[in-house]
């Protein structure tokens, strides 16, 4: 007897939404004979082990197994590596990241609190006898010792477990070296904090001083008996934390680097290769201003290489910045209305381009992800491509319609293609163009197939996906509307791959016309695009507005009943929608919403709406919980479902307790969702599973729909 077939919302929850068993975190060895990287077993295994591929024959050998490590006993996570995985999104367990040294001949990696180093050639792994619990361990370039950091210190230990010795100790309980602070982590996409010299001689290493941060506190409230948690959580306006950078040698001997830290208190980017002097990229406050500083290493002096300004913000982008072989400055800057690739003075690309992130630097090109530009011939929605570029012109090295990016060493590239017929993402080892292996996907087969059409809509051409029940027929008429945004900053939802509208499609099958738009201030088109949300949030509910209207002259969308979900910025939106423009919007998901922006971090926040004592009219615009929005909902009433996870540090629950405090004050009914022991991801099985079945329940009886 064969066994039922699996559920959509079961099957998207055990398998942490398609992504187990897909190969991810490559390196390729400089001498191209290896590529590492990790994946599990299967499509709902979620212990990631470390591989090894050669690509001349294509054979795979296995070098880290955590279940033979740890000799079948549970893995253990300490408080500090429950955080460092939050902040990364990391769901999986087992080996969830390694570092290489320079020759990829060894990699380290930590496993259940200990450090753990792997012999790639030799394909064997052994822990090391050293004090934990232990994050981020790194191997000195040399590879002959291991750096890591265990209760806040900073350690190094030999590859063969000799002579361990703590480099840099705490001071006191608010103090760490070695580690990224929180907003470092959380909005910097810095999640280290230490760095080896190229002749594995000295590191530098930060430290953070989380004294001057208020403090929260973030109960568990269906275990009266525990003690809540306390979170240094730099809200916007408060103080962040002090970040220091020392240069340290293997004996402990420390020099400090010097910069203006009162006028650049965020230290966003490091990189020491030995093409040039260690490089820093620091920010004002405000990221209307940055500076790019080389480091003396013997005095800690640093001079000043380049400075960017902005009138409205700058970004920070994977990859850079970094030395080019010959000592040349690498960034991407935003100049003459595009987003561009700068090597020393020159700009690389002009508009034909969107640069998002460097990905390798080479003796000739740079390697580079990018979308096309403003003045591209031919829009290509959702489209994400990896490109050479040098001197002499640029080259589009991904083919197909699809979302591609890349790893590469020399003339080995390891290319990662997902397209919109294909589910999960393919890996190739490629080589001169020509495509050596494929990297095994073990990865589940979704029981939904998207049915998407990716278009653009109304005079902004905003980015849609626009998905339809799996059997529709044209004459079944219009359907209610789902809107299902993201549809702020740094965060792309209208892309061309197959398994980024899973979710969408299922809801689309349980009788709604789905769609998904990025509006102003998404990623992926110009930098006036993303910039023009400074100080105006709602704008992206109006783009929403503009993308539905004119949608609906195509599609059959039924506008007299439109709900909206979302979570996090998503969940923002979608009680914007129902509270600001209840014409437009009859029911709403509103999932881990911020609903005062004053209770989120500063880097984030303040990058967008600026500092809330300057000007608190512009946070009291954008919140929820205006006058305004109020009003309107005391006199419309639309249906809001609140969702927020209780254990979340990072849109905390307060944002939905104050959203249903104030509905409730202005007499407006609405339903709370709590999820007791979840945080801003929801990786719990059951959890994730029922949440989407509870959504649609809500959203059908909202709209008075059949089949609630």
């Amino acid at each position: 007897m064969t066994s039922p077939k699996l559920s959509f919302p079961r099957q998207h929850a055990r398998t942490q939404r398609f992504t187990l068993g897909a190969p991810r975190a490559f390196t390729v060895s400089p001498d191209e004979t290896r590529v590492i990287f990790l994946r599990s077993t299967s499509g709902t295994d979620r212990t990631n082990r470390l591989w090894v591929l050669d690509p001349a024959s294509g054979q795979e050998r296995l070098v880290a197994d955590p279940e033979a490590l740890l000799g079948g006993s549970a893995e253990r996570l300490s408080p500090q590596e429950r955080a460092r995985r939050e902040r990364t999104r990391e769901g999986s367990a087992g080996i969830v990241s390694y570092a290489v040294d320079a020759a990829a001949e060894l990699a380290a990696f930590a496993l259940s609190g200990k450090v753990y180093v792997a012999e790639l050639r030799a394909g064997t792994a052994r822990a090391l006898p050293v004090p934990g619990p232990v994050i981020d361990p790194r191997p000195s370039p040399d590879g002959r010792r291991i750096a890591y950091v265990s209760k806040g210190a900073l350690r190094v230990v030999g590859a063969g477990g000799d002579g361990d010795r703590a480099l840099a100790e705490p001071e006191d309980a608010h103090v760490t070296y070695g580690l990224a602070e929180f907003v470092a982590a959380e909005e910097m996409h810095r999640f280290r904090g230490f760095w080896w010299s190229p002749d594995s001689d000295r590191l530098l290493v930060a430290r953070a001083d989380d004294s001057p941060v208020q403090r929260w506190w973030i109960a568990d409230p269906a275990h009266p008996d525990r003690k809540p948690a306390e979170v240094a959580y730099p809200a916007a306006g408060t103080p962040n934390a002090e970040v220091r950078l020392f240069v340290m040698d293997l004996e402990g001997a420390r020099t400090e680097v010097v910069w203006d830290r009162a006028a650049f208190p965020y230290l966003a980017q490091v990189h020491w290769s030995s093409a040039g002097a260690p490089l820093l990229l620091v920010q004002a406050r405000d990221q209307r201003s940055q500076r790019y500083l080389a480091v003396d290493p013997e005095s800690g002096e640093t001079r000043i290489v380049h400075v960017d300004e902005d009138p409205v913000w700058l970004d920070l982008f994977g990859g850079v910045p970094a030395w080019a072989p010959g000592g040349r400055l690498v960034r991407i800057a935003d100049e003459g209305g595009a987003r561009v690739l700068a090597v020393g003075d020159r700009p690389l690309t002009g508009a034909q381009l969107h640069i998002q992130a460097v990905l390798d630097i080479g003796e000739s090109d740079i390697l580079v992800s990018a979308v096309a530009g403003e003045e591209a011939a031919a829009p290509e929605t959702g489209e994400s491509h990896v490109y050479r570029v040098n001197e002499l012109g640029i080259e589009r090295i991904s083919e197909g319609v699809g979302v591609h990016s890349a790893v590469r060493s020399g003339d080995l590239t390891v290319l990662v293609s997902a397209t919109p017929d294909e589910p999960g993402s393919a890996a190739w080892v490629v080589r001169d163009g020509k495509r050596l292996v494929r990297i095994a996907n073990h990865s589940q087969e979704p029981v939904v197939s998207p049915r998407v059409t990716l278009t653009e809509g109304g005079a902004r051409r905003i980015p849609c996906a626009v998905l339809l029940p799996s059997d529709y027929q044209e004459s079944d008429g219009p359907l209610p509307v789902l809107m299902d945004p993201y549809g702020g900053p740094h965060g792309r939802r209208v892309v061309a791959a197959h398994n980024a509208y899973l979710t969408s499609q299922w809801f689309a099958d349980q009788g709604f016309a789905v769609v998904v738009a990025d509006g102003r201030g998404a990623p992926g088109r110009s930098p006036a695009w993303e910039k023009a949300v400074r100080d105006d949030f709602v704008l992206t509910l109006d783009d929403q507005i503009e993308a539905l209207h004119a949608l609906a002259g195509r599609f059959p969308l039924d506008l007299d009943r439109v709900a909206i979900r979302g979570w996090s910025y998503g969940g923002y939106l979608a009680g914007l929608a129902v509270l600001r423009r209840p014409d437009v919007f009859h029911a709403a998901v509103v999932g881990a919403p911020v609903t005062d922006w004053r209770l989120y971090d500063t880097h984030y926040t303040e990058r967008y709406l600026g500092d809330p004592a300057a000007q608190p009219e512009v946070y009291a615009y954008n919140a929820l919980m205006t006058d305004e929005g109020l009003s309107h909902a005391a006199e419309q009433v639309r249906p809001m479902m609140i969702v927020h996870g209780l254990a979340d540090d990072n849109v905390v629950v307060a944002h939905a307790l104050r959203l249903s405090s104030a509905l409730l004050a202005a007499g407006r009914p609405h339903e709370v969702l709590p999820l007791s022991g979840v945080t801003h991801m929801t990786p719990q099985e059951q959890v994730a599973e029922n949440l989407l079945l509870l959504q649609v329940d809500f959203l059908k009886r909202s709209l008075g729909l059949s089949g609630a």
